[in-house]
């Protein structure tokens, strides 16, 4: 199996959302998917179930920035210092067939090797030992570490997490790695090498990069923006 290393892009938080997610839609039977992206401006995200007001509430009030709704789980995520990645897989593929919370796992451990070739002291959380911190609002990520998160042997902070969307087409992982968390001495391109052919290993497919797939036309990412930007969307529930 091709594992596509899509051009890297820099959106909105909509069109970041709408992209992955037509990835997926577009995405052929013997091929995977892996982009890294950025932010044109200060941006969160939160997942598909999460009640607006609950999410509004943990958001800071002095300053502006983008805000979408995920077709993905999880909670809110702070994108103003992270490194972002998606990954799509077909349906029938061994991790798509797998629980999530273990296709969630073998994703992360390839991220964690990913680091440790940056001397990044990471780990994945185990099931037994997620930390219940007082204080701490629920959903947001980064405050709080979940089962198979990544994070720091040493500082226990918690430095990456991500969401799943199944679907007819395959499963679409959307993930974020805290940059302050990893620690300052990262090659972030590097590391984005590295990952990959990490990820390509435990897929057991071969990584090449790709150019952006033509059936994830101009149009129709416009219109999946502008229904992702849509108050109907994020304020949906």
């Amino acid at each position: 199996m091709h594992l596509d290393l899509i051009p890297h892009r820099t959106a909105g938080a909509a069109e970041n959302m709408a992209a992955d997610f037509l990835l997926l839609k577009h995405l052929p039977v013997d091929r995977a998917r892996f982009r890294h992206y950025g932010w044109r401006t200060p941006a969160f995200t939160f997942g598909y179930s999460q009640k607006i007001a609950d999410v509004r509430a943990k958001l800071p009030s002095d300053e502006s920035f983008d805000l979408c709704r995920r077709a993905t789980g999880g909670g809110l995520v702070d994108h103003r210092d992270d490194w972002t990645y998606a990954l799509v897989l077909p349906r029938g593929h061994a991790l798509e067939e797998m629980r999530a919370t273990q296709s969630y796992r073998l994703v992360h451990e390839a991220l964690v090797a990913a680091l440790a070739t940056q001397s990044v002291n990471a780990v994945l959380q185990p099931v037994a030992e997620v930390p219940r911190v007082s204080g701490l609002p629920a959903g947001v990520c980064f405050q709080r570490a979940e089962t198979f998160d990544v994070c720091h042997a040493d500082t226990g902070e918690k430095i990456a997490g991500a969401a799943q969307k199944r679907a007819k087409q395959g499963i679409l992982f959307q993930g974020s790695i805290w940059r302050a968390a990893a620690g300052a001495t990262v090659d972030w391109d590097q590391f984005g090498d590295d990952f990959a052919a990490r990820l390509a290993t435990t897929l057991g497919a071969w990584a090449a990069p790709a150019p952006w797939p033509e059936e994830v036309g101009d149009d129709e990412l416009a219109a999946l923006t502008e229904h992702y930007a849509a108050s109907e969307w994020n304020e949906a529930r």
